[in-house]
């Protein structure tokens, strides 16, 4: 396993993530920030460390592939990919506006190293379930990882591709649950309780986690043991909150989308 210093190093990469996102949000007066902060450490584990991927290269076809399914976070996205060196730092500045490559949802034709185009809640659950299949036709050992919003689990799509991939027994597709506990609309245990998210997938014959989702540690070391499993997909659920490392974003109650100075 790897040394204290490689956890460091996953987590100033994750707040590199966090301080470039609330840059960038800055700059265009708004945006998603809640969802946006809850996944940027995973995002800093995956393109810190894990993912196996050419920013020379975006196209490298034994690339790992990424679908951000609530593709509504992009933004956290773009800036692990201009970290990493996809593009630089300074196109961050120019999200959402007029003639941008960095639109408010994830756009594959737009930014380089988007692997698809998501927004339509659901969706991207799908598509990476047929990402995943075709790499496999194709011979690649590559990895295809999958981010789920908790309040787009309400979905019903998500569930029809969640049950194609273990009938496919797509062992190399990962997916996270992003559980920060909040929808556009209010807190998920409101609007429709989500249940035992593990055990839902384990009902559907998938290996599942639960981890800290701010934990760099524990999220490196799930997808770690995710990877041993064979004959069948995995899931790992971030046990984390809306807003997570944003001090002002975590204050409030309503911060899936916030006007920010």
């Amino acid at each position: 396993m790897k040394d204290k210093a490689y956890f460091r190093k996953l987590e100033r990469f994750a707040a590199d993530i966090r301080i470039e996102t609330i840059k960038m949000f800055a700059e265009a007066g708004y945006g998603h920030i809640g969802g946006s902060m809850s996944i940027a450490d995973v995002l800093g584990v995956l393109y810190g460390g894990i993912m196996e991927v050419d920013p020379e290269n975006p196209l490298w076809e034994k690339r790992d592939r990424l679908v951000l399914s609530k593709g509504h976070c992009g933004p956290a996205l773009y800036s692990a990919l201009a970290l990493r060196g996809f593009f630089p730092l300074e196109e961050l500045k120019t999200l959402n506006k007029g003639g941008t490559n960095l639109p408010s949802h994830c756009d594959r034709l737009k930014t380089i190293g988007i692997d698809m185009t998501t927004g339509s809640l659901g969706q991207g659950a799908s598509v990476a379930m047929g990402i995943a299949m075709g790499v496999r036709m194709k011979g690649l050992k590559c990895y295809t990882y999958l981010i789920i919003g908790d309040g787009e689990l309400q979905e019903g799509q998500v569930w029809e591709a969640v049950q194609f991939a273990s009938h496919r027994k797509l062992d190399r597709l990962i997916a996270f649950i992003d559980y920060n506990k909040k929808q556009l609309d209010g807190r998920v245990e409101d609007i429709c309780r989500p249940l035992d998210i593990p055990a839902k997938f384990e009902s559907f014959g998938w290996h599942a986690q639960t981890v800290k989702g701010y934990d760099v540690k524990e999220i490196y070391e799930a997808i770690h043991i995710a990877k041993q499993e064979t004959g069948r997909p995995s899931v790992i659920v971030l046990d984390t909150e809306k807003g997570k490392g944003c001090n002002f974003a975590e204050k409030a109650e309503f911060n899936h989308y916030m006007v920010i100075t």
